[in-house]
């Protein structure tokens, strides 16, 4: 069966077709942190809280390996959510976002859907057991409450060394965000290792070695500016800039034309401009004198021609 135009337009041909906020600096990170984990045959679960249409997790599943399970959670649906507030956050950020344009998003990119749970961030303890996850992302809510208790999530599913990213920790529109990441930070043991725009990095670890990797290798770090910051006596890398995306999985539908735009409906073509310097009709000159002239002069000039 022939994809319809409008089926084609919502193929995502490459992973910036699909919508969602994951800027080149934090891909490059991703990358780092799961190469690296690779590197060091780190094996363990991948979870992604919070997934939109997909983007991140379509870059995370990249670096899933055999044995190993990637799950997604996200509510997908405003009317499921369970307190007001909650509901009131979906429908405001995510009003386009269905569970099926994530999936349809997702199989472009990979042969089989990830572990999905569909509801709140609430029922991840209950699917994802502890000291199983070697990479946690976590995108939910913005409410204070519910970004608490997905860090203490994170912390308990994580295993040793592992690293979990929190999204929106410094945005204007989050202070929810902002307020459990430096709680969990000063109270909760989190100790962060680089900060960008949007995500902390961080683990419950010594993040030193990895500190050290990063500022060791300059080819890696081309294209980015980093800073060094200390907050409460420990060292905390700042990196900005765009440097190069590296690679993404590839759309299976990469190669396709792109959609064409419709055509426009039939019906009277609009009129070419005037060449500069032609003569006026009889018709624009009257509308001309009725957008320029004060409305005494044109109210007479019309009664002069009907009489």
């Amino acid at each position: 069966m022939t994809a319809t135009t409008a089926e084609a337009a919502r193929r995502p041909r490459s992973l910036n077709d699909v919508k969602g906020w994951f800027p080149s600096l934090d891909q490059v990170l991703f990358d780092f942190f799961l190469r690296r984990q690779e590197r060091l045959g780190e094996h363990g679960d991948l979870l992604e809280m919070g997934a939109y249409m997909g983007k991140s997790a379509i870059f995370t599943a990249a670096y899933l390996r055999a044995g190993e399970r990637f799950t997604v959670c996200d509510l997908f649906d405003a009317e499921d959510a369970p307190d007001e507030n909650n509901a009131a956050e979906a429908r405001k950020s995510y009003s386009t976002l269905t569970r099926t344009a994530f999936e349809q998003n997702y199989l472009a990119f990979h042969d089989t859907l990830p572990h999905i749970l569909q509801g709140t961030t609430s029922i991840v303890p209950g699917h994802v057991d502890d000291d199983t996850c070697r990479f946690v992302h976590v995108d939910a809510s913005h409410l204070y409450e519910h970004v608490e208790s997905d860090i203490i999530a994170a912390r308990d599913v994580l295993l040793p060394g592992g690293i979990v990213v929190l999204d929106d920790f410094r945005s204007e529109h989050t202070p929810g965000v902002a307020a459990a990441a430096w709680e969990a930070v000063f109270n909760r043991g989190l100790r962060p290792i680089c900060l960008t725009t949007q995500k902390l990095y961080g683990m419950w670890g010594d993040p030193g070695p990895i500190q050290e990797e990063m500022l060791a290798d300059d080819e890696w770090r081309r294209g980015m500016h980093t800073s060094r910051q200390e907050i409460a006596g420990s060292r905390v890398l700042r990196f900005s800039g765009k440097p190069k995306n590296p690679a993404a999985p590839r759309s299976r539908y990469a190669d396709d034309a792109p959609a064409s735009a419709p055509a426009p409906k039939a019906g009277r073509a609009p009129a070419a401009p005037a060449p500069a310097g032609a003569p006026r009709r009889p018709g624009q000159v009257r509308r001309l004198a009725a957008d320029v002239l004060p409305p005494v002069v044109t109210r007479a000039i019309r009664k002069r021609r009907r009489a």
